[in-house]
């Protein structure tokens, strides 16, 4: 015959959903919107320069070589980083600079699967990896 156990099957799922809860990272309950950052650009002669891109890779948590590299290949020119600024070859408006930092957004900041900004790039095998803090999904990245 037989033995019943001390707890239901139920009260042992409750006490397993607890502590799962207990282990995921505060980030993920918090309800705050990410807004994606608006680059401030001026044009000065044949040259665009994004006066705010230390804040922009800043408030992505990016590296500012990586998100000029993708600005560059995207925009089709040369540039490079000064202090707080990118100074780009070319003349480009702030629609365009600012419709290419969305895009980069979308493919190399926020979660594929939970659709948060909580991400870091790593390295793993040669290959870069989107992973994510609040729900610990990964995907590859293309590279630049």
């Amino acid at each position: 015959m037989a033995r019943k156990s001390e707890k239901s099957e139920f009260e042992e799922y409750e006490e397993l959903l607890d502590q799962a809860y207990e282990q995921l990272p505060d980030t993920i309950f918090e309800a705050k919107r990410f807004k994606v950052p608006k680059g401030y650009s001026v044009i000065q002669g044949n040259r665009t320069i994004i006066k705010n891109f230390g804040d922009v890779s800043s408030t992505l948590n990016r590296d500012p070589q990586h998100i000029l590299k993708y600005l560059l290949r995207e925009l089709g020119t040369s540039g490079n980083v000064e202090g707080n600024r990118a100074i780009m070859q070319g003349k480009f408006t702030h629609y365009v600079i600012n419709d290419r930092i969305k895009e980069y957004v979308d493919n190399f900041v926020m979660c594929h699967e939970c659709n948060r900004p909580d991400t870091i790039i790593i390295r793993e095998d040669r290959i870069d990896m989107l992973k994510c803090s609040a729900c610990g999904a990964r995907a590859p990245l293309k590279s630049l």
